[in-house]
């Protein structure tokens, strides 16, 4: 069975979910060209996500992706949170903002029972999962509705786990791709390898479907990863300069800028390793801080500078997520991105 066949879409490209700088507009517009749009669900409330799902049902009658992440909320570590802050002192100087003021908490949520609540309300046709799986009584909930389930896997032993726990299709993410790394089995950014080196390991080794993801900004991209036996492709980065997505202005002038070429492996912003591009907190703070709080313990530290930075005009303090190729980032209509990417699959 062909990926369209299973999806139930006409291309096979799937949009990938970008939380922070997309909502369902998006999502609309890839799933109305033919392609699989993806509205990424771990920043939302219940509230602001049935508003989406609503909007969803108006405006498609197309299959569409709702991701989540799946991971186990850490113990919180006052100690370790205040050696962390203790960091950003002199940032938070620089601004003039009282550290006692800035808020604690994680800004992400894993899949909970709220969010299986509205799954089986509105019964997409797609629900993709980021770092691992949840719980065995929530991944059934999603099965129940009849939802097809994705997870991303970064290594060959993690498609061996996604395919042993019953997953429909797994996302292949190379080393290559922007924001947050699926990794779930191991924590070492050693095990972290290429798109085209690992498409075909895992395609080797599972029977599934395997979608591939990271460095694909065009439609030869895409053919190459179904020559090394993809069913079809993941992509994001290219979609962020396209006017249905929220990408900030100080974002997307980084993604036309000289500075995209170069980014990195960090987890100075949430606790997890994830790719941006590199600006003064990667730079001062990282790439990788063995002094982060796990994920998503160290977000709240960077965001009030983030904010006043931003306010300012600045990117210094901002996670630019990007992939290794941003040459395939184009203003131009997502459904038309879609169909480009499409060409030669």
């Amino acid at each position: 069975m062909s990926l369209q066949e299973l999806l139930g879409i006409e291309l096979p490209i799937i949009q990938a979910p970008m939380a922070g700088v997309q909502d369902s507009a998006l999502t609309i517009a890839v799933s109305n060209a033919g392609g699989l749009g993806s509205l990424p669900c771990a920043m939302l409330s219940k509230d602001i996500l049935r508003k989406e799902l609503d909007t969803l049902r108006a405006r498609t009658t197309r299959p569409f992706n709702l991701n989540f992440f799946s991971y186990r909320p850490p113990e919180p570590d006052e100690i370790k949170t205040r050696a962390w802050r203790a960091l950003f002192a002199g940032y938070y100087a620089e601004f003039g903002m009282d550290p006692a003021d800035v808020p604690a908490g994680p800004a992400r949520m894993p899949f909970n029972h709220e969010m299986a609540d509205l799954v089986c309300a509105y019964r997409p046709a797609v629900v993709s999962f980021h770092f691992g799986l949840p719980a065995p009584e929530l991944l059934t909930r999603v099965r129940a509705v009849g939802a097809k389930i994705l997870s991303s896997a970064t290594t060959v032993e993690e498609a061996l786990w996604l395919e042993a726990q019953g997953v429909d299709a797994i996302i292949a993410q190379g080393a290559e791709a922007g924001g947050h790394r699926g990794m779930f089995l191991t924590e070492d950014v050693d095990t972290q390898v290429g798109t085209f080196a690992l498409v075909p390991q895992i395609v080797r080794a599972v029977r599934l479907p395997v979608i591939a993801a990271g460095g694909i900004a065009d439609a030869r991209g895409v053919r190459a990863a179904m020559d090394l036996g993809a069913a079809g492709a993941q992509v994001g980065t290219a979609y962020m300069l396209c006017p249905e997505a929220t990408t900030s202005a100080i974002h997307r002038a980084a993604l036309k800028s000289d500075s995209a070429r170069v980014t990195a492996l960090t987890n100075v912003f949430t606790g997890r390793p994830a790719r941006g591009i590199v600006n003064r907190l990667i730079r001062e703070l990282g790439p990788m801080n063995p002094q982060a709080p796990q994920f998503p313990m160290a977000a709240s530290a960077s965001v009030p500078l983030r904010s006043k930075a931003e306010s300012w005009g600045s990117g210094d303090f901002s996670p630019l997520w990007a992939g290794q190729n941003v040459s395939g980032c184009k203003e131009t209509a997502a459904g038309e991105l879609t169909r480009a990417l499409a060409l030669l699959a």
